[in-house]
């Protein structure tokens, strides 16, 4: 946000009110998005629960069709009401859990918090901030200093721009897959999966692919088969094709190391460490073939890049 923010503040803007302003247009467009999402699961899990028993019978016809077998709907339910004593200690022991996941979502809440305020006053006060770290320094180091800065912007921008493009591929195909096998909304269902899946790591793509799943499913177990199909289809044709090539054109990075920093990240710190992983190491990587002299690489076959 900070680009934005410089921008504003040469047009005349104070810094704490550009600042502002450009989290509530961001925590705005967000909440407006999610509002619409939820409203939209809502309403399909809804109509899923009260056309469960067509369901039941849909599926026992199709399994009969497709395997010759004879499984009627009453012995379907009787198997399903076998599990109802597991799904209720089940739900009792979710129950019990209750004051754990409370915490854990105050926790997340709390860390959003504070990632919020941070980075307000990074961007708010980011030139006093600069001007009083450089009094301390000499004015070689000052130099120094004000390019590492500007490379972490730089980078740490190239990473969101990354991620904005692949989120517009991903909903791009989305919404055409979604729209051909008429499921509703599929708009907003396209920009859920290509949202989702970008912005949070590791547990992103599931969390995309879950909602468009679940609104299928409404529709019939085929046309749900045929979004997962086109889920897998879509994630090996972005981690093999689109991906590497984006980011190593965005942020000059490596697709080894892209994937090594993100693995690290998430092990070391969970989900931020995964969020924070590639511009870190894309900014690590920059200010080490800056300012790391470079040397003559002896003939060796180990070093032969005509044979990789």
């Amino acid at each position: 946000l900070e680009p934005v923010v410089n921008a504003l503040a040469k047009r005349g803007w104070r810094r704490g009110v550009a600042t502002m302003t450009c989290f509530l247009v961001v925590f705005g467009a967000g909440g407006v998005f999610a509002a619409v999402m939820i409203n939209l699961v809502v309403s399909q899990t809804s109509d899923l629960v009260e056309r469960a028993p067509g369901y039941v019978t849909q599926t026992t016809e199709w399994i009969n069709d497709t395997f010759d077998t004879e499984i009627t709907s009453k012995q379907l339910n009787e198997t399903i009401r076998e599990y109802q004593d597991d799904l209720t200690s089940l739900a009792a022991d979710m129950g019990g859990r209750v004051l754990s996941i409370t915490g854990a979502v105050f926790g997340t809440l709390f860390q959003a918090l504070s990632v919020f305020l941070f980075s307000f006053y990074m961007i708010a006060e980011g030139p006093q901030m600069r001007r009083n770290l450089c009094s301390l320094l000499p004015a070689r180091r000052q130099t120094m200093v004000l390019s590492l800065w500007e490379l972490s912007i730089s980078k740490t921008g190239g990473w969101v721009y990354s991620r904005v493009l692949l989120a517009l591929f991903s909903a791009l195909g989305s919404w055409i897959v979604f729209a051909l096998l008429g499921l509703p909304s599929p708009l907003a269902l396209a920009l859920w999966m290509g949202l989702v899946s970008q912005f949070i790591p590791v547990v992103g793509t599931y969390l995309g692919g879950a909602v468009p799943l679940l609104v299928a499913l409404m529709s019939s177990p085929i046309t749900a088969l045929w979004v997962l199909i086109w889920i897998v289809v879509y994630q090996q044709i972005e981690n093999y094709l689109l991906a590497p090539r984006i980011t190593g054109q965005t942020m000059d990075l490596h697709p080894a190391v892209a994937f090594g920093a993100a693995l690290a990240g998430g092990s070391l710190v969970g989900v931020a460490g995964a969020v924070l992983a590639l511009p870190a190491a894309a900014v690590i990587q920059a200010f080490v073939s800056s300012y790391l002299e470079r040397h003559d690489v002896v003939e060796s076959e180990l070093t032969d890049v005509d044979h990789v």
